[in-house]
């Protein structure tokens, strides 16, 4: 906060004060002895016709905060300088608004007190007129408050208290702080003396830039001797007095009287225990040095941590600590509310959004309503001409029912003569069925006899391979006769062996000469069931023909005289007869295999 931001709200305090009425208006009287005074405690040169000549061409009436603002800019916040001491300018403005608005019933504070506390609210209001105290600094200030009088803060008791502050949008105003203070609601057994010392201490802290405040013990110069003074370390050199010294430099200031304290480069550095002292440091400036010590480590450490602080502070130019923190605090309050006002556009957006979506569901509804109303009036027109329709179709479907009984009878007459048709039809199908039978049976008695016929030439071939082996044993039985007396035994014994293997082949020529005529016993049963399939077969073929005239059996039969064999009439025909012939005549010439 500037110097100009910092002059106006006292001086908007004090014209408040002069509006009597509350109409924001105060008369040119009242603004001349205003602005008089302000340019005596300023130490500016006044000027009593300027605000005759400012105001020449309004009205005798009164000014309002913002007619007067450019005649104070120009004539005395545009000349001000920093030379003035700022108290007075404050109790000033002070003496013009506390006599109007201060109610000094049961407050447990002084006037100078309050005063205090008035400075501390122009120091942590906000930069908007009327001016205000927002939550978070007067938790900030009532927090310092209580911790300067040695108490423990409660944040339980300031959260009560915020919810009562949310009909007033969280803010207090200048009165409604000093007797909120006066009243003791945050400082309860506490007594006076304890709260205007913490008041004081508060007020050093924020207007007067005291960093360090407190009792040590300093030796002296001549004497040498010990003696506790009141030392208050704080920030009040310009930029132009700080140049001219050194450019490092702090104030200490010890009651009685001050003593400015210029620091070399190495301002301040702890000592060791002497002469019955402890805890003691050195601060060396340009002309004189002081000794000081500490009631214990603790304080000493602070000091000297305070000192370095104030000297580096004064270096880079910045100004105490809480300035920046109140700084701080005031840009993150800024960005919170431009959050919230960000916050609060999205919803009045969205809320637009939802309002006008509302009114396209309800134009909607509408017309839902209209479609609705269509359909229902479509529906009963549907109804009326489907009403129309089924009585034409009910006319139509008796029509319709009359003809269709006129064809069913027609469709009655035809069946039967279908009917008639298809039992013709399934009589043939039977008559045919049993003809495929009949053939099926003289089929399979004609392959019955091919198998028999078959049977007999294979068991011919092993009668006939039979006897050849027979005749190749006799030979050879001949053959061994002759041979030597000495063989005789050993060809004896072969003898009995092979009349044995005789004996055993004419046993199974016998069983083949007992199959040959079992197969010609079954040769003859098939040629009865062939000549029985051929007489079926030929009355069905009769009566076929004699039924339809269609239909003619081929019978099969030879062309030509058949002959018999051993096997049978016709077992074989002339060409196998003949093969087989030629090779029993090459077996029969063939010379015994000597064994």
């Amino acid at each position: 906060m500037g110097l100009r931001d910092e002059l106006l709200k006292a001086i908007w305090h004090a014209f408040t004060a002069l509006d009597v009425d509350k109409s924001g208006k105060v008369s040119k009287s009242q603004l001349k002895v205003l602005s008089h005074n302000l340019c005596t405690v300023m130490k500016i040169p006044h000027d009593p016709a300027a605000l005759e000549e400012h105001f020449r061409d309004d009205d005798e009436g009164p000014v309002s905060n913002q007619g007067y603002m450019p005649y104070l800019n120009r004539f005395i916040l545009d000349k001000v300088q920093d030379n003035f001491d700022r108290i007075d300018f404050n109790r000033m403005c002070w003496t013009l608004c506390a006599r109007k608005n201060l109610n000094r019933n049961h407050l447990l504070i002084s006037d100078d007190d309050a005063f205090k506390i008035w400075c501390i609210f122009n120091f942590l209001s906000e930069d908007r007129y009327p001016l205000v105290m927002v939550s978070e600094e007067i938790e900030y200030f009532l927090r310092k408050l209580t911790e300067a009088m040695g108490g423990s803060w409660i944040e339980e008791k300031f959260e009560e208290y915020k919810l009562q502050l949310s009909s007033k949008q969280q803010c207090l105003n200048v009165w409604e702080l000093i007797e909120l203070v006066g009243m003791g609601h945050f400082s309860k057994g506490m007594d006076r003396q304890t709260l205007s010392m913490g008041i004081n201490e508060v007020f050093q802290e924020l207007i007067l830039d005291v960093l360090k405040q407190g009792y040590m013990m300093k030796k002296g110069h001549k004497r040498k001797n010990w003696t506790e003074r009141w030392f208050l370390l704080n920030l009040v050199f310009t930029v132009t007095l700080m140049c001219h010294i050194y450019g490092d430099f702090i104030l200490m200031d010890t009651f009685p009287f001050p003593l400015i304290v210029m620091t070399s480069r190495i301002p301040v550095q702890s000592l060791p225990d002497k002469e019955g002292k402890k805890c003691l440091f050195y601060v060396k400036c340009s002309d004189k040095s002081f000794e000081v010590s500490a009631s214990d480590k603790k304080k000493k450490q602070e000091w000297i941590q305070g000192i370095q602080t104030c000297i580096t502070l004064l270096k880079v130019g910045r100004p105490a600590p809480h300035h920046e923190a109140r700084q701080k605090r005031r840009e993150l309050r800024q960005k919170q509310q431009a959050e919230q006002e960000e916050l609060e556009l999205r919803m009045r957006e969205l809320q637009t959004a939802n309002e006008n979506k509302q009114r396209e569901l309800e134009a909607m509804r509408k017309k839902l309503e209209e479609a609705a109303a269509n359909a229902a009036e479509e529906e009963r027109r549907r109804l009326q001409t489907q009403s129309e329709l089924q009585d034409l179709y009910r006319v139509e479907m008796e029509k319709e029912k009359m003809v269709r009984q006129q064809m069913e009878e027609q469709v009655a007459q035809k069946s039967s003569e279908l009917e008639q048709y298809l039992q013709r039809v399934r009589e043939l199908e039977n008559m045919y069925h049993r003809l495929e039978e009949a053939l099926e049976e003289e089929r399979q008695a004609r392959q019955d006899e091919e198998t028999v016929r078959k049977l007999q030439a294979r068991l011919l071939e092993e009668e006939v391979s039979k006897r050849a082996e027979l005749e190749q044993i006799h030979l050879y039985q001949q053959q061994t006769i002759s041979q030597t007396q000495a063989e005789k035994q050993e060809l004896e014994r072969e003898r009995l062996a092979k009349e044995s293997a005789l004996q055993s082949a004419m046993q199974q020529l016998q069983q083949l000469e007992a199959d040959r005529w079992g197969a010609l016993e079954q040769y003859e049963e098939v040629m009865k069931k062939l000549a029985d399939a051929a007489n079926n077969t030929k009355s069905w073929k009769d009566k076929v023909a004699h039924h339809e005239g269609l239909i003619r059996l081929i019978q099969p039969g030879p062309k030509y005289p058949q002959k018999i064999t051993n096997w049978g009439p016709a077992a074989f025909t002339e060409t196998e007869l003949s093969l087989r012939e030629k090779d029993w005549q090459e077996k029969k010439n063939r010379p015994p295999t000597p064994q």
